[in-house]
């Protein structure tokens, strides 16, 4: 079993088949950085102003509480004193002023009694005074003797009465945040507690993420992360987890694809080296030379076709790729292609065919690399048709209107493909993979290449069963300017 790759330092490296990334790195807190921070700095300021905002609006109501109790209160008690004066002037026993102001002292209260309208000590509001010798019973706040207090007053009738005053109590702010602050200290805390777990679960699995992704760049195509709720978490781990398995995947046809091709290069190599040491030796004689050198040419050119075409493959995706698409008329195309490529199918004695429309045939594309592209079919052609099965190169409006485009059809009479070849068609070295050894078969690139070549012309390129019983290639192309740049 071959090494696995070092992967990055300071991160356990997973073990078994499919490894899952549980382990992270090492991390260093740093204040505003980090998800786990901002997390936590966020979670505290809400806290924060959620406890400025509980106190700004409960510490009033708090306030405004205490004062109505406290009025509640004192109106009780001079609703108590009324009814004790009552009962005493009702049975007309004289009322023991001096033992009822000790009783409501000791009680921070002080009272005023009204006689025939008029307070037996100064201090009071002159409205109070009238309103309660008018026999009218007063709830108020008013400043008595300068101060803030509160006041009830309860009338007796005959101008009498009886008023009760209580400062105002002060410092309730003070008070109520000093019963409230530890309360709001816990919640700040809570919050502090709360955000930071929640900053950490929400952290663990782009940890995990970031892992996974350093595995992934050190080469380990087995690492997996774990499918855990909530879904925005599953969807991260499937997206990383189908990218790993992509990336495997891809890999494994590139070494497939390298191996072929370098199967391919070494067999010109061969034939060019085995000549090169028979001339070097004197093995060929001079009458045996210029056929040796045309072997030579053709494996070097056959080898010059392989490396132009890995090129064009290489280059194909780039931004930079030369295309130069102008309006054509397939026709002519088709035309031009037919007057070389028919004489080349006589030579091996197959019977080759145009179809072409009366009328011409518009489209938008490039008229190189649209040539290069049918060469590359009839080439493909050429080399699996046997003979006297036929060639044919059509050309057709793709539709109605102009706009639409043309197509481009190179069928033939070969063997052709099966259903599952249609699947992989234009996968390079697909084709190559499966039949090398039963038919002949070429580099497995020419049709990577056009597919390519296709797509960044806008067009699209299929493969399907030939009515001549071999295989068909239709190319479509459209019919005014596209936008052309590599796929991502």
């Amino acid at each position: 079993m071959a090494d696995r790759p070092a992967g990055p330092p300071g991160v356990d490296q997973p073990t078994g088949a499919l490894p899952t990334v549980t382990a992270t790195g090492p991390r260093r807190f740093r204040p505003g950085r980090t998800l786990t921070a901002r997390a936590v700095l966020v979670t505290c300021a809400v806290a924060l102003v959620s406890v400025l905002v509980t106190a700004v609006v409960a510490v009033p109501l708090a306030v405004r509480n205490a004062q109505r109790q406290a009025q509640h209160t004192l109106a009780a008690q001079a609703q108590m004193t009324v009814e004790v004066l009552r009962f005493r002037l009702n049975r007309g026993r004289p009322t023991d002023d001096e033992r009822l102001l000790r009783l409501l002292a000791n009680q921070d209260v002080e009272a005023y009694l009204i006689r025939d309208g008029r307070v037996d000590r100064p201090g009071l509001p002159p409205q109070v005074v009238e309103r309660v010798a008018a026999g009218r019973d007063v709830s108020v706040r008013r400043f008595v003797d300068g101060r803030p207090a509160l006041v009830e007053g309860r009338a007796l009738g005959d101008g009498n009465g009886v008023v009760l005053t209580r400062s105002r109590v002060t410092g309730l702010w003070r008070q109520v945040l000093l019963s409230i602050w530890v309360p709001l200290l816990a919640g700040l805390a809570a919050g502090l507690v709360a955000g930071w777990l929640l900053a950490r679960r929400l952290a663990r699995p782009i940890r995990q993420a970031a892992t996974a992704a350093a595995w992934l760049s050190a080469g380990d195509r087995a690492v997996r992360l774990p499918v855990e709720p909530p879904d925005e978490v599953a969807e991260l781990a499937h997206a990383l987890n189908g990218l790993a398995e992509a990336l495997a995947t891809s890999e494994g046809r590139q070494r497939e694809f390298l191996l072929s091709v370098s199967h391919e290069l070494r067999t010109p190599l061969t034939a060019v080296r085995g000549y090169a040491e028979a001339l070097a030796d004197g093995v060929l004689g001079p009458d045996q030379a210029a056929q040796t050198g045309r072997t030579m040419l053709a494996e070097a050119e056959h080898l010059d076709r392989l490396v132009s075409d890995l090129l064009a493959l290489a280059r194909l995706e780039a931004a930079d790729f030369p295309l130069d698409p102008v309006p054509v008329d397939l026709v002519q195309l088709v035309a031009a292609a037919a007057d070389t490529w028919s004489a080349r199918c006589a030579a091996v004695g197959l019977p080759f065919r145009v179809e072409v429309p009366a009328g011409p045939v518009p489209v938008y594309t490039d008229p190189g690399r649209i040539r290069q592209v049918v060469d590359g079919l009839l080439e493909n052609a050429l080399r699996v048709v046997p003979p006297g099965a036929p060639v044919v190169l059509a050309a057709r409006p793709a539709g109605v209107d102009p706009v639409t485009g043309g197509v481009v059809e190179v069928r033939d009479g070969g063997p052709g493909f099966t259903d599952d070849d249609l699947a992989v068609v234009f996968e390079r070295g697909a084709l190559h993979r499966r039949y090398r050894g039963i038919r002949k078969v070429g580099s497995g690139l020419g049709l990577a290449l056009a597919a390519g070549l296709v797509r960044r012309l806008g067009g699209t390129i299929t493969a399907g069963h030939a009515p001549e019983g071999g295989a068909t290639f239709t190319v479509r192309l459209p019919g005014v300017p596209h936008r052309t740049r590599p796929s991502v």
